[in-house]
Order: C-alpha cells, then sequence, then structure tokens
C-alpha cells in the first residue's frame, strides 16, 4: 500500500511539474521555482564574488559588460517577439570578469554571469565572448539548473527504489543493485541529460548572439579554437556532461540558417 501511494505522488508531482518552457517549447521537469532558487542563486553569486578578485576598469572587463548588455538585449527582443516579455521580470542581470586562468564561464539562474579572464585568449573577440556568453545565459533562460536539481532528485528517489525492491536480499546484492542503478542511471540517463542541455543551450545561444548583431558563423570558429585547446583530452561522448568537439561543431554548422532566419524576423538581416 505503501509503495503504490509513493508512486502515485511522485506521478502527480511529475503531471504538475512539467511546464513549457518558451525558448525550447519542451515540456521540461522543474520541482524549483524561480522564487525560491533566485534568491539563492543571488546569495551565491555575491559571495563567489567577495572570495574571487573581479577585474574593473580594463579593456576586457569593459568588454565583457558590453557584450553582456547585448545578449541581455537580444534575450528581451527574442522574449518580445515569442510574446513572454514578463519572463524575465525576476532576473537581476549582472556580468562580471574574474582573474583565472581556468578556461571557463557560467550564468547562474536569474542571470547572474561570470567569465574567466583564462578563456579571452580563446574568445579573441566580441563575437567569440558573444558564443560564449550567449550559450551560458541559455542555460538560465532554459532553467537547466533547476531542472537538472529536480533530475537529481528523481535519480536519489529511483535508489530509494531500488533499496526498498530489494531490501529482502543480502547487503552483497543490495550493495551490487545499487552499483548498477547508480552507473545505469548516470551514463543512461543523467550524462544523455547534461548533454541535451548542452545543446539547447548551443541553439538559443546562437540565435541570441544573432539577435545581438554578431555573426552566427563565428560560433563554429570559437568552438574550432576550442577543440584546438583541448588537444584531444576530453573524455568519450558517452561518459562526459557536454557532446563532443566534432558533435557540437556539426550541430552548430546546421543551425546557423536557422539562427539567421530567427534574427531576421525579430529584425536583425545577415548579408
Amino acid at each position: 500500500m505503501k509503495k503504490h501511494l509513493l508512486i502515485g505522488v511522485c506521478a502527480l508531482g511529475l503531471v504538475y511539474s512539467c511546464a513549457t518552457n518558451p525558448l525550447t517549447g519542451k515540456k521540461s521537469l522543474n520541482f524549483v521555482s524561480n522564487s525560491e532558487l533566485f534568491p539563492s542563486s543571488f546569495q551565491q553569486y555575491g559571495t563567489f564574488l567577495k572570495e574571487n578578485k573581479v577585474i574593473t576598469g580594463t579593456a576586457d572587463a569593459r568588454r565583457v559588460e558590453t557584450v553582456g548588455m547585448r545578449i541581455k538585449a537580444a534575450a528581451e527582443k527574442y522574449l518580445t517577439y515569442l510574446g513572454q516579455s514578463q519572463y524575465l521580470s525576476d532576473y537581476r542581470w549582472e556580468y562580471k570578469l574574474i582573474d583565472s586562468k581556468e578556461v571557463n564561464a557560467w550564468c547562474m539562474p536569474g542571470g547572474k554571469i561570470v567569465v574567466y579572464s583564462g578563456i579571452l585568449p580563446i574568445t579573441k573577440d566580441d563575437a567569440g565572448l558573444a558564443t560564449v556568453m550567449g550559450h551560458e545565459v541559455s542555460h538560465a533562460l532554459a532553467n537547466h539548473g533547476a531542472q537538472r536539481m529536480s533530475a537529481a532528485q528523481l535519480q536519489q528517489l529511483g535508489a530509494v527504489g531500488v533499496a526498498v525492491a530489494t531490501g529482502s536480499q543480502s547487503a552483497e546484492k543490495q550493495q551490487m543493485w545499487q552499483q548498477y542503478y547508480g552507473l545505469g542511471s548516470q551514463v543512461g540517463v543523467m550524462l544523455p541529460f547534461s548533454r541535451s542541455h548542452e545543446s539547447e543551450a548551443d541553439k538559443i545561444g546562437l540565435t541570441l548572439m544573432a539577435i545581438a548583431g554578431y555573426n552566427p558563423d563565428d560560433a563554429v570558429i570559437f568552438w574550432q579554437r576550442m577543440a584546438a585547446q583541448s588537444a584531444g583530452q576530453a573524455p568519450p561522448e558517452f561518459m562526459s556532461t557536454h557532446p563532443s568537439d566534432a558533435t557540437r561543431i556539426a550541430n552548430l554548422k546546421a543551425l546557423i540558417p536557422e539562427a539567421k532566419a530567427t534574427a531576421a524576423k525579430v529584425g536583425v538581416i545577415y548579408r
């Protein structure tokens, strides 16, 4: 009886936690509302800035700010075009350059963006930086952080289910089934889930940079530089949270015409 009740509650939760994202057009699993997520995100961002060296007053810092503002404006323009002008009402945009050799950038839920100085030699120019910032902002716009949290909760719930189902077996077999479940859910569900988020962010980001006035063809050039920088050191795609460089570049090339067409509908024309 308890097992059936648990299944019923979970099923009901799944039904009521699926909402259509205006940017992806897909129903997404999300147990965490922005009203819960954003305050925590903003607090964590503030703590991060206090604990790291923020670069200000330099040409690079101004470039991060300028490109960030253009990506923000593109997101607002795109969502207005989609009839979702209120979607960003709770966002509190901020763009900071951090002194670090790490080749990375990220955007927290609610529009809090960090670019590490270590990625600038690879971005090289405004279009390269727009590729990175458009991609990271797209993770936030598509609510990928909340979806990952929700998926992790379901993964934990599944582990509880395995424990209940194998409770009458020996300790060794229970451990074996948990290991099988952990590996299977990670490789078969969580990693593909993460890779799908990366591909979604690539697609949305390509559109944002196009609407912001940057040529989306330059996104391919940036990722080719990233591929050269990694020098083939990435793990096999099926074991990674990200698509392989070859897959990503091929996908971007296929998506460029659509990004340009969408930008044209919003009012930006590429010759």
